[in-house]
Parts: structure tokens; sequence; C-alpha cells
């Protein structure tokens, strides 16, 4: 019997920092040796070689890693992709295995007293596997006891709304679409995903404001951009394929701004991975202007950049406004510009951290320039007022008339490789109308139209146990959303507890009474049903659908791919199912023949996805139509700046990411553009601010939150004095997910405020 519930923190336990210059440019030499290094370790030379040939390649296998979109033409030989991308085809093409034996000789309460790192290095999980009620170790199950033990776990539930159905980005549009619907025939609209977490801010604002939840430019659009902002985002480590995007747009003579409480140095300059003779050059500068903004402090800095483009519009009419666009595309823009009026330059400024100086350079740049791209991630979404960050974003894209057109628009960079395209595919807690009577038609069932959990909803259900079966498509739950310790209480509190995973994580080992770890398919592996060979397809960040196939041999024959899971999990609940689940198993084109019959944009499915490249799905919004909005036009919408005021002795701390991670996979424990190595226990603050706590480099502190009288507290972090705005700090997830309280989310979207955290700092006493 177990004597405690396993660990759902990391552990506190330092591993040996040590702090080097941080580079002065990125990418480069030291990129294709860490990316090769990773291969090769995990992998070997040889079938590491072998499988990177592949990646992003037009008929191999997509990325595992993020949604950046691959060149529409020439893709570059042997090396389409970046070095995050190359470790993340290492950690999933791994030697290392995580078999029954593994189970066996470690208890769930040893590993869960392991870092990330460690339960993530230890490799693919070979069988399915069940961790009975009362045991402390995972044995092995045959497929069919574990379909029937869901089906029994979910057909036993008073109401389908009490289970919970989560789905992670790296889901093909296969898996994504038998999987919603397989939920909504059993019941439920219960289909909360990673972009709750992430984008579902820029859904939100998106949707508003151009009829679409999706960004509007091509990759094609960077190389005609007069102006690219970058607000909120460090592709330097999360998006590194992007910077050859950028690096593009000052070659054809576009500029740079960037908008960031950090400076990173991917932002900064830039070494062209894929051409030998600039590996030791002086690199490419990026950035023309950056504008180092207090954390949350977009909106404000975005309302005076608006006023004063209004300023200059009044002085000289017809130099800043596109007029005609506004007149003819858009809605309230005299009702926006009455409320800009209400604010003041003087009041907006000091939660900027800026000077109006810095913020005039701007202003030159973005007056004098009519094409204009605005790309941001996180760092504008998980906010309290994220949605009014992005539609601020709209507001000025709108004034300059700068959507719709070659080299402008809205460009949100998603995060996992197919995250938009399950949200294409249906995977959301609110049913589109639409799209319920396409599926009734279709599939001859009344789908349920009551509003679903999202993922904070999800949490708060099970833990008020609402909700007591929880089935996980990919992804690592626990380490991926906000207030740990509460979700490991709403996991704990569920019958059943299923993974659907490749490999190893945290999320194994904090669940129900029961739990089962359904070993699928990685992207790199081959996908062989009963009729042949099959691929899956997904979608990039800028809606262009194309497939994916593995060359890789399954690293067990006792695999089954996402679909087959899906399809599995339906034949053992769903008793009166007039879809014929193993047939669709059997040939994937069956599967997208339901999607084109149902979801819009995807006519002649299976000849177009066969195409190199594949093709891009209809956007309103490229197309500078905005009859989806509420009002048929594009529309200009009233947004607020942040409303918190800290204490003296309070900071705001935002979560990121090291260079050595993606998402919530740890590859290794160095930041190096960051100057860290060998460590994730850390917090960056102001020197001054520093002084100001009497701290010294690398003193060990505790980070406290504080939300609605509540504390929470995360311990044993080495204090770095680092480049961030007064009053800013910034450490690492999941380490620091702990801090995020569970009630605090976005206005709209719900959306966990990761990005804006009240703290105090603690000195621990050694």
């Amino acid at each position: 019997m177990k004597d405690k519930n396993p660990h759902a923190q990391p552990p506190n336990k330092l591993t040996g920092i040590k702090i080097t210059d941080i580079p002065t440019k990125a990418v480069g030499i030291k990129a294709i040796s860490s990316a090769l290094n990773h291969v090769f370790s995990e992998v070997g030379v040889v079938k590491g070689i072998g499988v990177l040939k592949n990646l992003n390649q037009t008929y191999g296998f997509d990325c595992p890693g993020c949604a950046w979109p691959d060149p529409d033409e020439k893709r570059a030989f042997l090396a389409e992709y970046c070095e995050n991308g190359a470790k993340a085809v290492a950690e999933e093409a791994t030697k290392n295995r995580v078999s029954p034996i593994f189970f066996a000789t470690h208890s769930v309460q040893e590993l869960s007293e392991w870092s990330d790192y460690e339960i993530g290095k230890s490799g693919r999980i070979t069988h399915p596997m069940v961790l009975r009620e009362g045991s402390n170790h995972y044995e092995e199950i045959s497929w069919k006891d574990a379909f029937e033990l869901i089906g029994t776990e979910l057909n036993n539930l008073p109401s389908p709304n009490e289970a919970i159905f989560y789905t992670s980005g790296r889901t093909s549009n296969e898996a994504a679409f038998l999987y919603q619907l397989f939920v909504r025939q059993y019941g439920t609209n219960n289909l909360p995903d990673c972009s709750n977490m992430c984008h579902e801010s820029s859904g939100v604002a998106l949707s508003q404001t151009l009829g679409i939840g999706k960004g509007s430019v091509t990759l094609d659009d960077f190389n005609h951009a007069d102006l690219v902002i970058v607000i909120g985002q460090n592709p330097g480590t999360n998006h590194p394929r992007m910077l050859t995007a950028l690096g593009k747009t000052k070659i054809n003579g576009g500029k740079i701004i960037t908008i960031n409480p950090l400076p990173e140095v991917g932002l900064v300059n830039y070494v062209h991975p894929q051409n030998p003779l600039k590996w030791f050059g002086k690199g490419q500068e990026l950035t023309d202007l950056f504008l180092q903004v207090k954390i949350n402090g977009d909106v404000a800095l975005l309302k005076i950049i608006l006023k004063l483009m209004k300023l200059h519009e009044e002085e000289n009419p017809n130099s800043v406004f596109d007029h005609q666009f506004i007149k003819d595309k858009t809605h309230g823009i005299e009702a926006f510009l009455a409320d800009l009026d209400t604010y003041s330059i003087e009041e907006l400024l000091p939660q900027t951290g800026l000077s109006l100086n810095q913020i005039n350079e701007a202003i030159e740049l973005i007056i004098n320039n009519k094409k204009i791209i605005i790309c941001w991630a996180m760092g504008l979404t998980q906010h309290k007022n994220a949605v009014d960050n992005i539609r601020e974003v709209v507001n000025l894209l709108l004034l300059k008339g700068s959507i719709g057109k070659k080299g402008a628009g809205t460009c949100p960079v998603r995060g996992h490789s197919n995250v938009q395209g399950d949200r294409t595919m249906g995977i959301w807690e609110k049913l589109n109308p639409e799209f319920g009577k396409k599926l009734a038609k279709e599939f001859h069932f009344t789908p349920p139209t009551q509003e679903g959990y999202d993922v904070v909803s999800a949490i708060e259900a099970m833990h008020k146990r609402n909700a007591k079966v929880f089935i996980g498509m990919g992804g690592n739950f626990i380490s991926a959303t906000p207030d740990t310790e509460f979700t490991a209480e709403a996991l704990r509190n569920c019958n059943l507890t299923v993974q659907i995973s490749t490999k190893l994580n945290r999320s194994h080992l904090v669940h129900g009474k029961q739990a089962l770890i359904l070993p699928c398919l990685g992207r790199t592996e081959k996908d062989i049903q009963t009729s042949n060979e099959q691929f899956v397809s997904v979608e990039n960040s800028m809606g262009v659908v194309h497939q994916s196939k593995g060359d890789l041999n399954p690293c067990s024959e006792y695999l089954l791919s996402e679909p087959a899971i899906v399809a599995g999990i339906a034949n053992a609940t769903l008793k009166n199912s007039k879809v014929e689940w193993s047939k669709l198993i059997s040939n994937y084109d069956l599967i997208r023949n339901k999607i084109e019959a149902t979801i819009d944009g995807f006519e002649n499915y299976n000849d177009r996805v066969r195409k190199k490249g594949g093709f891009y799905l209809p956007n309103n919004a490229r197309e500078n139509n905005f009859e989806p909005t509420t009002t048929g036009k594009a529309n200009f919408t009233l947004n607020k700046p942040s409303d918190i005021e800290l204490k003296e002795d309070e900071f705001m701390l935002m979560t990121i990411r090291t260079h050595d991670q993606y998402n919530t996979t740890i590859y290794g424990l160095n930041d190096r553009y960051r100057g860290i190595l060998n460590e994730r226990r850390v917090v960056f603050i102001n020197p001054e601010d520093m002084n100001k706590l009497r701290l010294k480099k690398l003193d060990k502190v505790n980070l406290i939150s504080h939300f609605n009288e509540e504390k929470r507290i995360a311990k044993g972090f080495l204090a770095i004095p680092y480049n961030i705005p007064s009053k800013c700090t910034a450490t690492y997830f999941p380490e620091a997910n702990v801090l995020v309280p569970i009630k605090s989310k976005a206005t709209l979207s719900n959306t966990p405020t990761s990005k804006t955290i009240v703290i105090s700092i603690e000195k621990v006493d050694n």
C-alpha cells in the first residue's frame, strides 16, 4: 500500500548551476552541434541521420514540436528543422524503453521523486499498463482488458458529463476528429485541450474582431512585409525556424521591432543554420528596435502608440490611417477613437517601463510603413487582460489597413504541432451549431449542445468530484496546468485516469483510484493497418493541411495508433453507435472522407492532401472578408490596460521555457541563450531589486504567490541578477506552475494567467 501521494511537483533539489556569458548570436554551429548530440546520443548515428532526413520533408513526417509552417516551395536538403525539432525527434526515436520490467522495478512513489528530466529520459513506453487501486506499481494489461475497463467506468457514470476528455496538440487530424466524434456520441462536450492554456485568448479576440480565430498571414508574407512587430514571444527557443522568415524580411528591406520584458538572443542576431558559409560569420542582425516593456504593460504601450498615431494623423491628414480601408471594411472607429481620448500618455507610460523617446522610435517605423505583420505568443495570451492585448494589436493593424494584403496581417504563433488542427477538427468544449448539424446528418445521432468543461473548469469539476473519469490524448496534464497541488488533488479524486502517451511523464504518477497508460505510435513511426501503411495529416500555424508519414519501425509490437486507440475505446463504450469504428481504422482515407463531409474547407481532402505541400484552408481575414463577425465588418474594440497594482514588497512573475525544453518536455538542463547551465530552479531578478532585497547572486529564495488572500509557495530557487525591468521576475515552468492560482484566469478566454503572477521573494537561510 502507498504511504503518501506521489509528488505532483518536480523535486526541490539543485543540480549544480554553471553560469556563462550570454551569447551574442543564436543558432549557427552551436545549435547544429547541440541538435546532433541529442539525436546521436538518444538514437545512434546511422538511425539518427536516417530519421532527420525525413523530418519536415514533403513526403516525410511532421515535426512533433512546434507548428511553424514549412516553406511552400523548396525545402532545405536534409535540414528543414531546428535544434529543438531535432531534440523532439531524438526523444521520440530514443533507444531507451519503459517496459513492464521497468515498472516492476520502480514504484510510482519512487518515480515521482525523480525530476521531470529524469522521468522523460526513461524512454518509450512499450506496453499498455494498469495501476490497480491500492497498488504502487503499474503492471501489464492487454489492450482488450484496457478498453473494457474504460468502457465499464464510462458506462457506470450517472452522466456522460462526469467524464473529461483532454487533447494535446500533438494529435493528428484523423485522431482528433474520431476523438471528438466518440466523445459527442458518448454524450458530452467535455473536450478541454491545450489551446485553453495558450492561444485561447487569441482565438476569442480574433473571432470577435476579424471573424476567424486564426492568423491571417502566410509564410510568404514575411518576404513582403515593410515592418514585423514581434511582441511577447521568444522564437529563438520556441520557434527557431521563424528566425529564417524574419531574416528574409530584413534581406528584403523590412524592419523589425521586438517588444518583450526579456532581451532574447535569437531576436538580436541570427546565424542561418542551413548555410555552412555563414556558420562562423558575424550573423544577421534582426531587431531594429527593442522595447523592453514591463510584464503586462502591453495594452498601455499599444495605447500610447495608438494615441501617437492619432496625433500624427491629425497633424498630417491621410499620412497614417488607411481611411478607405477603415470606411469599407471596419466598424466602430468612432467609439474606439473616443475611448482612446479618455487615456493620457502620462498615466499609461509608467506601466510600460519605457521612455517616450523609445516609443517615438517605434512610431516612426509604424507611421512610415504600410505592410505590417504583428506576431505574438504566450507573452500576450496568459494575462487577465489577454484578450484585450490581442484586440489592441488588431486595432493597430486596422488603422493601418494591414489586414488582408500581401506582407501584412495577424500572426499568432502556435505552439504544439497540430494544436490548430485539433480545433479545426472540432476539439472544443463549445460545439459549433453548424458542425453539430453536419455530425448529426452524417453519423445519425444527436450531438449534445450543453457547453462542456475547458481545462480550468475541468480541474474544478474533478476537484469537486463532479467529474470522475479523466482521459488524456497526449500531453502531460499535471505539468501543463496551473495550481499544481490543486490539480493533483482533482486528478486523485477520479475513479479512473487514462493517459495516451508515447513516453513516461509526471501525469502517469498523479492518478485516480485506477490508472491506465496506453502507449501509442509516434510521428516518426510506421502506421500499418489492415489495408496498408497509413499516413495522417496536420494543420500548421498558418492553416496549411499536409500529410505526415513516419518511416521507423514501431519501438514495440504492442503500440497502437491514436486513431486505433480511440476506435478501441469507442467499441468498448458505445453500444448503439452506427459508426463503423474498425472499418474507419482500416484505412484513414475513410476518416478523411468523413472530415470532408462535415468540415468546411476539406473538399477533395484525400486528393489535395496527397499533393506536394498540401493545401491552404479558407481564411476570410486573409481574403479581406469579415462577414463572419457580428457586424459583418472588422471590429475596432475598447480595451483596458492592466489593473494589477503591486505592493512595495511584491513583484510580477512570468513563467518561461529554457532553451532545453519544449512545453513540458525537458530535453536537458541548459538555457544557454540566458547563460544558465545545469540548473532549472532559478529566478531572474532586476539587479537593483536584488540590492533592495539584500540578495546576492545565487542566494536561495522561496517564491510566494498572492491571490485573493491565498498564498502558494515554490521552494528553493537561486536568485540570478538579470536584464529584466524593475519589479519584474521570471522563472521556468513547470517548476513554477504551483504558483498560478486556479481562479486567476483571462477574462473571456479562461486561460490561466501564467505570465502575471504576483509574488513576494523570501530569502532562505542556508
